[in-house]
């Protein structure tokens, strides 16, 4: 890893203290992952989506590559591993996030959050099937309380009608596409620098998203305010440049399965920020659902955890 990234991601010179800061680690990435949601709901209300993620994903990239050029890093990435993380680019920044933004004009932050959270169940599938992890009958009956839990919730905010089904139906393309960058992500498996290797991602998500943007909107529907810089800044700095590294270490880490079940505590997180900043109606039970959500990521990730800390001693 490259200097720039040892700032963010523990050193594997020290797995004992790696595992150690894994905590803080997976709730800093919960609490930037889960608000952006809301902030991007901030973002879509003052400009179209399109041009908001374009002009996000490519000052992410340049701010990422001026920081390497600025601090002298060695290009760590070959010639292959740059185009993976190019392609995993696509998915996770442009298709997941150009369909998810889209779907935010129309869905409120709250659903949105908790549509992209049953990433882990398709994940977990696809890596079992893909990857050989092991599905274990623990991690199968979390994952099944992580879909009730989500289930619970998803059935009364539609029960209420204030969602549309178009985007919702662009929130489920979201989620297929982050579930297919997840895979891609640990079935191609890049080295190299992360943090460079966001800044490749982002660098082709701002290509593939700018002539589309300009094609389909227009500068002139933007409303430029303070709320609109506030959440165009935590979205390129906080999301696609720290969030994103924390992920991908994560996948590192502990494992697509258990990873992306940390995707069940989104709902829950996305809609207190969505209450708290956005004022958006949470009932008591959508709190309900929560339980099951907790239940079912301690189950998935208590596997992992424990053969981590084995193999630590």
């Amino acid at each position: 890893m490259s200097q720039a990234t040892s700032s963010v991601v523990p050193s594997v010179a020290g797995p004992r203290a790696a595992l150690n800061s894994l905590p803080l680690l997976i709730a800093l990435f919960c609490l930037l992952w889960s608000y952006a949601f809301v902030a991007g709901k901030i973002g879509v209300t003052y400009c179209p989506p399109l041009i908001l993620l374009a002009a996000r994903f490519s000052l992410a990239g340049m701010l990422i590559h001026g920081t390497v050029a600025l601090r002298g890093d060695r290009w760590s990435l070959s010639l292959r591993d740059t185009l993976v993380f190019a392609l995993i680019g696509v998915a996770n920044n442009a298709l997941y996030l150009g369909l998810g933004y889209t779907g935010l004009k129309s869905v409120s932050a709250g659903l949105g959050g908790l549509i992209v959270s049953a990433n882990p169940v398709f994940t977990a599938v696809f890596a079992a099937l893909l990857l050989n992890e092991q599905l274990a009958w623990r991690k199968v009956f979390g994952l099944l309380l992580g879909i009730l839990g989500v289930g619970l919730i998803v059935w009364h905010r539609l029960s209420v009608g204030t969602d549309s089904l178009h985007g919702i139906l662009f929130t489920f393309a979201s989620l297929a596409s982050i579930v297919a960058g997840t895979i891609l992500f640990k079935l191609l498996a890049p080295k190299g620098s992360l943090w460079i290797g966001n800044g490749v991602q982002n660098m082709a998500a701002g290509i593939v998203l700018t002539p589309i943007a300009f094609t389909f909107s227009s500068v002139s529907d933007i409303v430029p305010n303070v709320q609109l810089l506030g959440a165009f800044a935590f979205l390129t700095l906080g999301g696609s440049m720290l969030a994103y590294v924390l992920w991908f270490h994560l996948l590192r880490a502990c494992g697509a399965t258990a990873a992306s079940a940390y995707h069940f505590l989104m709902p829950p997180l996305g809609m207190l920020f969505a209450w708290i900043v956005l004022g958006e109606h949470v009932a008591i039970r959508d709190l309900l659902g929560i339980v099951p959500v907790a239940l079912g990521i301690y189950l998935v990730t208590r596997p992992a955890a424990a053969a981590t800390s084995a193999a630590s001693r």
